[in-house]
Order: C-alpha cells, then structure tokens, then sequence
C-alpha cells in the first residue's frame, strides 16, 4: 500500500498542524520570491502587514488578520510553531478544533488591535510602524490554556514546569523588556494576544464563551463555500412511534446525559489540579469521548 499523498494527510490532521503549514507555506512564498520579501518596498508584502498608521490599516482592514500568517525569519517563525504545536495539544485535549482555532485567530485580533491603539495615543511611539508574525495569537493559546488547566505539567528536559509558570515568564519577558525593548510594538501586540486568552479562560471557566460569537460566523462563512445541495424540505406527515422505538430514545437519551456529566467532573478535576492527576481510565474515557 503506498503512502497517504499530501494533500490527504493535510485533510485529515488537526487544525493546529493546519495553521502550522499555513505559516510555513506563507513563509516559504514570500522567500522564495524575493521581490516580494522586502517589508518597505515590497509589491505584495505590504498589504498583509499590518500597518500603525489608521488612515493605511482602513485602506487594507484584512491584514489585522493576515499579519499574524506572516514572519520576518527562519527562527521567528520556529519559536511561533514550536509553541504553537507544544500547547494545542493541551487544548485539544479539552475541547473542539473549533475552539484552538477562535482562541487563535482572535487573539491575533486582540494583538492587533492593541498594537494599533497604543501606537496612536502613546507619545513614546513616534512615526510608522508595521506588525507582523504568530506571537500575538500563539501567546493567546498559551495563556488560554495556563489560565484554563493551570496546574497541568510539561516536562522539560530533566525537570516538569507547570502551565502557569511558563505563561507568566513569557508575560514578563513583554512586560521588562517594554521600556528599553527595540521591539515595542511586538510586546504590545504579545500582551494583548495574552491578554485576550487570560480572559477568554476565565470567562469560560464561569460558563460565559466569549467566542461562540466568533465560531457561528466562521460556521456561516463556511457555508457560503459548501458545495452540498439545500435539500427542499420535506412535506411534513405524522409518525407513530411505538413504545419499544420510544424506550430506546429515552435509554440513548440517558446515557448521553450521563456521559456528559462524567466529562464534566473530569474537566473540573483537570481545572483544579492538572491533565496528570487524571486516571488511565479517565484518560481513556476523555479520548474516547473526544473522538466521538
């Protein structure tokens, strides 16, 4: 049997493998040719980067989105993958490809907008500037998930590190490095992303989702792409259910009930104290019912 192609394993894999070959493949078009690579003059560069100057940004409102798709070098785009591969799959393991990607695109957002507004109301900021890069919307993964499962562990090298450890280095790094960093502008649009994950978790974790806005328009926009056929509604008639037919709806009904439950005390307990105090079994449970 040959290999799966290409394009299969793309089809099939998850969304954060996904948007890792988008920025890759973005990375590679804009190298590889090279009159488009210059961030200043470019032909086709400059309307994706996102611009501080509002009169420009209204000129080209997509690219408070298409930023975040771009990378200045080889290693700016590493450390973003790398980062992002390491912590989607604690989100994964939680909840849908649909939520990774909301808390990813949205928080791309929020950097953007951060990045705009304080370079148009702080007099530090002088002149233009543009933005570009994954770091607002990876670090928005990153606190989402240290602010939603804070106590969950990482192993790195010799030693474990939990979520929240690693989160809070990360903000901090924006925060002292602001004031003399040759990167200002990155550091707000790092900590707005950041920010927008923190109170995405917390917002959750009450009951509130924030971004189910967010995901019923992705839903939408999708179907104006879907290729399947609007089926003509069906002239309503009266069924008569038996009673056996009736006994296995309730029974199936029941059981989903109960199965919901149990996922929810799971995810409560990994809340409090982490995705390594879980069983095996609650594990497997978890993973079974992911795939269902």
């Amino acid at each position: 049997m040959t290999d799966p192609s290409l394009a299969y394993r793309y089809i099939t894999a998850n969304i954060a493998v996904k948007l890792i070959v988008i920025n890759v493949a973005v990375f590679l078009l804009f190298n590889v040719l090279p009159w488009i690579v210059q961030l200043d003059n470019g032909l086709f560069t400059k309307y994706f980067v996102l611009p501080s100057d509002l009169m420009h940004l209204i000129t080209q409102p997509w690219s408070i989105v298409s930023y975040a798709f771009l990378h200045s070098g080889v290693w700016h785009l590493l450390w973003n993958m790398l980062y992002l591969y390491v912590f989607s799959r604690f989100i994964l393991n939680l909840f849908t490809e649909k939520r990774l990607l909301t808390v990813y695109l949205l928080g791309g957002i929020w950097g953007g907008v951060a990045f705009v507004f304080m370079y148009n109301i702080l007099p530090v900021f002088t002149g233009k500037s543009v933005l570009l890069g994954a770091s607002a919307a990876v670090n928005a993964i990153i606190l989402f998930i240290a602010t939603y499962s804070p106590n969950t562990e990482i192993r790195i090298f010799f030693f474990n590190l939990k979520l929240w450890h690693i989160a809070l280095v990360l903000v901090l790094i924006d925060l002292l490095g602001l004031p003399s960093s040759g990167n200002a502008g990155g550091s707000i649009a790092h900590l707005g992303g950041a920010a927008f994950g923190y109170i995405y978790a917390r917002q959750l974790a009450k009951g509130k989702d924030i971004g189910e806005w967010f995901e019923k328009w992705m839903d939408t926009v999708a179907g104006w792409f879907s290729k399947t056929p609007k089926r003509k509604k069906a002239p309503l008639r009266t069924v008569h259910k038996t009673k056996k037919a009736s006994a296995r709806n309730t029974t199936a009904t029941t059981s989903k009930s109960a199965q919901q439950q149990q996922i929810d005390a799971i995810l409560d307990k990994i809340s409090k104290s982490g995705y390594d105090s879980l069983s095996k079994a609650e594990k497997d449970f978890l993973f079974k019912a992911g795939k269902e």
